[in-house]
C-alpha cells in the first residue's frame, strides 16, 4: 500500500524536484494543496487539493477525513503560520517536515564549518529570526505532545528558472547576466573569496525524500545542501564562462552596499550580512546517516548551464530587465571610482 505525503504549496523551485521525484516512484501518493495558480508544472498523477492555506475552515474541511503518512511545509514563514498547520494535523500526519532555513544559523557562528548544533540566532534578518521562531514552536510541540515532526534547513538552492546571486535587484537575477554580456562591472558582495554553497534542486531532493517516513527523523532537524564548496568570485567567474564572456568583478564591502541599497529597498543587511556574506561549509555527515543514498549530482558548472540554457531560451519567463537595479549599480561604482581618484 502507497504511503500519502501532502505537500502545502508544492510548485516552488524546492518542492517541485521533491514532487517530480516522488511522482516517478511507487512508493508515495503525492497530493498538493495550494491555490491551483502553477498547476501545469506538477507530473501525471498528482492529486490536488485547491484551497488557500490560510483559509483554515476550508482546508480542515477538504481534509477532514484524509490522514497523510508526512505532511511537507514549504510556505510557513511565521509562528502565526505554523500553529495553523500544528491545528490542521496534529493526530492527522505521522510526520510533519518543516521547512526552515540554513540562514537562521549564528551569524557568523564560531566556526564555519555548519552542523545542525550550530547555535540558531540571525539579528540581521527578520525572516531568519521568523524560521528561528517557527522551528522553537514545533520542537516544543514535539516534547511536550510528541508532535511527529522534522525539521529541514536548506541553504541556497536553484534550479532551470535560477541563476545564484549574491548582490540583485528586486526583479532577480537577469539585470545582473545582462551586465555581464554588455561588458558592464558587476558588483560582488566583499572582496568575492568568502565561501558559499549551492545546491540543484533536483539534489536536494534525494535527501528530503529520503527523511520521509524515516523514522530516525523524527524530532531531528537536518541541513540538505551539496558538498561543494565555491568562492563568490567562483560563483561569478563560472556564470561569465558559460556565458562566453570575460567578467568585470566590481568588489564593494557589504557595509557600503547596505548603506547604499537598503533605503532602495534591497535588504542587503538580511540577505549578505545576514547570508551570503558569511563563509559557511555544511557538514552533511547527519543526513548522510540517516540517508545513505543521499549523494549530489550537478557540479554548479552543470546546473547553472542548465539554467542559463533555460533562461536564454525562456526570455519572456525569465528575462525581467530592472533598469532601477542597474543604474544603481552604475552609481554605486561611480561614487566609488571617483573616491580612488580623491584620496
Amino acid at each position: 500500500m502507497k504511503k500519502k505525503a501532502l505537500f502545502i504549496g508544492g510548485t516552488g523551485t524546492i518542492s517541485t524536484a521533491i514532487v517530480k521525484r516522488l511522482a516517478a516512484g511507487s512508493e508515495w501518493d503525492v497530493w498538493v494543496l495550494n491555490r491551483g495558480s502553477r498547476s501545469h508544472v506538477l507530473p501525471e498523477g498528482v492529486h490536488q487539493i485547491t484551497a488557500n492555506i490560510n483559509d483554515e475552515p476550508v482546508v480542515l474541511e477538504k481534509i477532514r477525513d484524509m490522514y497523510f503518512d508526512t505532511v511537507c511545509e514549504f510556505i510557513g514563514f511565521t509562528v502565526e503560520q505554523v500553529e495553523r498547520d500544528y491545528r490542521l494535523f496534529a493526530g492527522k500526519c505521522g510526520q510533519y517536515m518543516y521547512t526552515s532555513s540554513a540562514s537562521a544559523y549564528h551569524k557568523p557562528a564560531s566556526s564555519y564549518i555548519i552542523t545542525e548544533g550550530t547555535t540558531l540566532a540571525n539579528p540581521y534578518w527578520e525572516y531568519s529570526r521568523n524560521k528561528i521562531a517557527c522551528e522553537e514552536f514545533l520542537m516544543k510541540k514535539y516534547k511536550e505532545e510528541n508532535f511527529p515532526v522534522t525539521i529541514i534547513r536548506p541553504s541556497h538552492t536553484y534550479d532551470e528558472r535560477n541563476v545564484p546571486l549574491g548582490v540583485h535587484g528586486k526583479n532577480g537575477f537577469w539585470q545582473v547576466i545582462k551586465r555581464m554580456q554588455e561588458g558592464k562591472p558587476v558588483i560582488i558582495q566583499g572582496d568575492g573569496s568568502s565561501l558559499w554553497t549551492l545546491t540543484w534542486n533536483s539534489d536536494f531532493a534525494i535527501g528530503y525524500t529520503g527523511l520521509m517516513g524515516n523514522r530516525h527523523a523524527i524530532g531531528e532537524a537536518f541541513q540538505i545542501t551539496s558538498d561543494e564548496v565555491l568562492t563568490w568570485d567562483q560563483i561569478y567567474q563560472t556564470i561569465a564562462d558559460n556565458l562566453g564572456v570575460k567578467l568585470n568583478a566590481y568588489h564593494v564591502s557589504t557595509d557600503f552596499l547596505r548603506a547604499c541599497g537598503d533605503r532602495y529597498g534591497y535588504d542587503f543587511t538580511g540577505s549578505l550580512l545576514g547570508d551570503k556574506s558569511v563563509s559557511v561549509v555544511f557538514d552533511n555527515a547527519k543526513l548522510k546517516r540517516a540517508v545513505p543514498d543521499m549523494q549530489t549530482n550537478v557540479r554548479f558548472d552543470t546546473g547553472v548551464k542548465i539554467a542559463l540554457d533555460y533562461v536564454l531560451s525562456h526570455p519572456e519567463e525569465c528575462q525581467k530587465e530592472d533598469p532601477e537595479f542597474d543604474a544603481w549599480c552604475d552609481r554605486v561604482i561611480d561614487v566609488l571610482e571617483k573616491a580612488k581618484s580623491v584620496i
